[in-house]
């Protein structure tokens, strides 16, 4: 773990030095009893406590209990942006609980393809006050109908992160400095299980015949602690009469000798004898007194030695995992199946080993047996025609497995694991792909370059450890910055502008379609061209290219000399190729979204008249997802005697609704022009849609102004209906009669309502992109436009409008656009 504490002023080195390491201590402690206590709490099987990186990018695995870091693959440094329930909790400072696979795949659907196993999750946040500090989270076995934790086990968990977080801000406050980041080694703790052996501990004085023994070795010989005597004697008589004397006579001779004393004894139990283990040694310590004694320990192993001669025994291969798939024992038979010798497999994973194991399949499986902790089972093929069967059984601190010869499958699975040879790469392993599956996840949701961008930055830098980043895009033969992120304002500026031929680095990597690795700045000045950089000390020159073409160039920085192993060359060079192919989707959209913009920004009134006695101000918002472009519009229209209003809504988000829009409101203006009643102006406009057969409809609400008399004529065409409010600030919906859609029936009718409009009024016609909100009735929507209305200041309409609008502004997925035009009405 990186952490610094800093050294109070006018301490001695030697007193600083102590007070670091009691702080550190303290620290340790905190965690370790948080994320023990989360997994006792809640029945879970696994636990972990993430805290914040320095930078504040990233929340950084600290501690866990009953599940080894390197199950964790790519999830021990998360990005705080990342859809990851852990991060969820960090952000959002919110409990995050997944009751099972079910509801991780339809709440977190990234986490589940990259962990598709059956498991509940619960993170909850760690804080200090308002202060995020991390975040605490637990996993347990979760069989179908599970229902997760209970709200008392939750409440639990959020009193122990919030001890947590109270206990680091307190150890801060007295001078402690938390430096989280890729480099942090994670404390690891066991999952609280019974002890598998039991040990006593004795001091054995054979002159007098006197012993001193702890609870646990008399409770080993059937003897209550309070009522043993201290006599030898009474421990002998719980031995097997053939080991009491031999005892004593071995013991003598280990003190004459100064030899070490071991014997196995068979201790009195309640169905006959069990086999316990006796070690002792005369203490190293000078005087002849010291001699007269023997101390040492008594081990019982229970069953567990008469487990290892049976396991011994059988044919089938039996082995051991760790909680990091590290192989901690081997039977015989193991070796014979698997065709290897066992202390080659102690210490190591099965699928580092034997090549026809490697395939990520078989370590998948593994994975899947600890997370869900759940039985998984599996075929492989050892070469040249053997197949064995793999079952695994998992418990919070490992694995159990065993291995029988089969025959072949009916139909062998696609990953037949045949023999690699040694020389060959190896098959990326699961923590890789995770990465690759974490940044192609988020990259399908990245629509414009800008999002591509922040994707790949809130991505790539926090999975690497790098500080620095920078996308350059090809243009004409030259690069170009297209973002930036990081402290160094003028990071790799002298790239700007630069044509491809220029012997830098980050055009050579375009020139070769190779990445390029420079871990210090002395590798990059041996034969390299280049500007150095102030700060930075290792590159990554990654190259963009899609479809057989260089679209641009990733530069991943470092503050330090950074080592790049052939596993993070591998990730990188793969993600190089999703980044391109996502980075040139998104210019494509961007060229097809500004020409629909520029479509629909001519199509949409640029200035609106300006007529005694009637003001008027327009709005349109476009939708926040897809192409970003509809068929609303607005327009306001100068008639002989007073003005039209008119607001339209084609159906449909496309360049093609957008014309149609252009063609529906020059209509209506030239129907207008011509002097029709309202009724005819509408009627006239849908037998032009109904003719030009598009097939769109669309809405409309029309309504015109007579400010001579103070009266209003209007007409609707399947349009949510407009909203007056009156000069004492009363505002009401104008209900219309009304016909149908435009483009519905060419020899539909529109009836017009008149409509007394009081001087100091003020109309507001709207699409309903403005009031309609998913799940929620679109009534519900126009009455709190109303309201708001009703509410707002009116004295300037250019603030009123941007206040109405001001909700849907922050909408950040509003899929459709909005149209607005308010109209003030105070003439003379």
């Amino acid at each position: 773990m990186s952490v610094r504490d800093p050294i109070e002023p006018g301490a001695s080195p030697a007193t600083a030095a102590g007070e670091a390491a009691g702080v550190t201590a303290e620290r340790e402690d905190a965690l370790v009893g948080a994320v023990v206590k989360a997994v006792g709490a809640t029945g879970a099987h696994a636990g972990s406590v993430f805290l914040r990186s320095r930078d504040g990018r990233s929340i950084v695995l600290a501690a866990t209990c009953g599940a080894s870091p390197s199950l964790l693959g790519g999830w021990r440094l998360i990005p705080v942006n990342s859809p990851i329930p852990v991060a969820a909790a960090y952000r959002s400072g919110r409990t995050v609980h997944l009751a099972d696979a079910g509801e991780t795949m339809r709440r977190y659907p990234q986490l589940a393809v990259a962990l598709p196993y059956a498991f509940g999750s619960a993170s909850v946040p760690v804080r200090a006050g308002p202060e995020r500090l991390g975040a605490l989270a637990v996993v347990w076995t979760a069989p179908p109908g599970c229902v997760g934790l209970s709200r008392a086990q939750l409440r639990h968990l959020r009193a122990i992160a919030g001890r947590l977080g109270t206990a680091l801000a307190d150890l801060r406050a007295r001078g402690s400095t938390l430096e989280y980041d890729a480099t942090t080694v994670p404390i690891e703790v066991p999952a609280p299980t019974a002890p598998a052996v039991r040990v006593g501990l004795f001091d054995w004085r054979l002159d007098t015949g006197t012993v001193v023994a702890d609870e646990e070795l008399c409770a080993i010989f059937g003897l209550t602690p309070g009522t043993f005597d201290g006599r030898a004697d009474t421990l002998a008589s719980r031995l097997h009469p053939g080991d009491r004397v031999s005892l004593r006579a071995t013991a003598r001779v280990a003190v004459a000798d100064g030899s070490v004393l071991a014997r196995r004894l068979r201790v009195r139990a309640a169905d006959g004898y069990r086999t316990v283990e006796l070690w002792g040694r005369v203490p190293e310590a000078p005087g002849a007194e010291v001699r007269r004694h023997l101390v040492g320990c008594v081990l019982d192993a229970g069953a567990g030695a008469a487990a290892l001669t049976a396991v011994e025994r059988l044919r089938d291969g039996l082995f051991s995992l760790s909680p990091d798939g590290r192989v901690t024992y081997a039977n015989p038979s193991l070796e014979q199946l698997l065709g290897a010798p066992v202390p080659e497999l102690l210490g190591r994973r099965l699928w580092d080993v034997l090549p026809w194991l490697s395939d990520p399949t078989y370590e998948d499986r593994y994975r899947a047996a600890m997370v869900s902790q759940q039985p998984s089972t599996f075929l492989a093929h050892r070469p040249p025609d053997r197949w064995l069967a793999f079952s695994l059984h998992p418990g919070a601190n490992g694995v159990t497995g065993r291995v029988a010869p089969s025959g072949p499958p009916v139909d062998p699975p696609a990953p037949t694991a045949r023999a690699t040879p040694v020389a060959q790469v190896a098959p990326a392993r699961l923590g890789a792909i995770y990465h690759v599956l974490q940044l192609s996840s988020a990259l399908t949701e990245a629509v414009t370059t800008g999002e591509v961008c922040d994707v790949v930055s809130d991505q790539l830098m926090p999975a690497f450890g790098g500080q620095h980043l920078a996308i350059y895009v090809i243009e004409e033969g030259c690069l170009h910055l297209l973002c930036h992120s990081g402290h160094h304002d003028r990071f790799l500026h002298w790239l700007e502008g630069k044509p491809l031929d220029t012997p830098l680095p980050g055009t050579q990597t375009q020139t070769a379609g190779v990445p390029l690795f420079v871990e210090s700045p002395q590798d990059l000045a041996a034969g390299r061209p280049a500007h150095p950089v102030e700060g930075i000390g290792a590159w990554a020159y990654l190259p963009l290219i899609a479809s057989n073409r260089p679209v641009g160039t990733c530069i991943l920085g470092f503050d330090e000399i950074h080592h790049f192993t052939t596993k993070d060359r591998g990730i990188l060079t793969a993600l190089s190729g999703l980044i391109a192919q996502a980075l040139e989707r998104a210019r494509l959209y961007d060229e097809k979204s500004a020409l629909a913009h520029g479509l629909q920004n001519a199509l949409l009134p640029h200035r609106l008249p300006v007529l005694p006695g009637i003001r008027t101000t327009g709005r349109y918002l476009p939708g926040t997802s897809g192409m970003h472009i509809g068929g609303d519009w607005y327009d306001v229209i100068p008639t002989g005697g007073g003005v039209a209003l008119v607001v339209g809504d084609v159906e449909g988000h496309s360049v093609a609704a957008a014309g149609v829009m252009g063609q529906l409101r020059s209509a209506v203006r030239a129907f207008v022009t011509a002097g029709h009643s309202p009724g005819a102006v509408l009627g006239g406009t849908n037998r032009l849609l109904v003719d030009l057969d598009p097939g769109m409809l669309a809405s409309c609400c029309y309504l015109r102004i007579d400010p001579g008399t103070d009266r209003a004529y209007a007409v609707r065409a399947g349009h949510c209906p407009p909203l007056l409010r009156r000069p004492d600030g009363s505002t009401e919906v104008l209900e219309l009669d009304g016909g149908p859609l435009l483009g519905v029936d060419g020899a539909s009718t529109y009836p017009e309502t008149r409509l007394d409009l009081p001087r100091g009024s003020i109309l507001a016609l709207y699409t309903d992109g403005l009031v309609e909100e998913r799940g929620t009735d679109i009534d519900v929507g126009i009455d709190d436009l109303r309201v708001s209305l009703a509410h707002a200041r009116a004295e300037d309409i250019e603030e009123l409008a941007d206040r109405l609008l001001r909700k849907a502004r922050r909408s950040p997925h509003r899929s459709d656009d909005i149209a607005l035009l308010l109209t003030h009405y105070r003439p003379g």
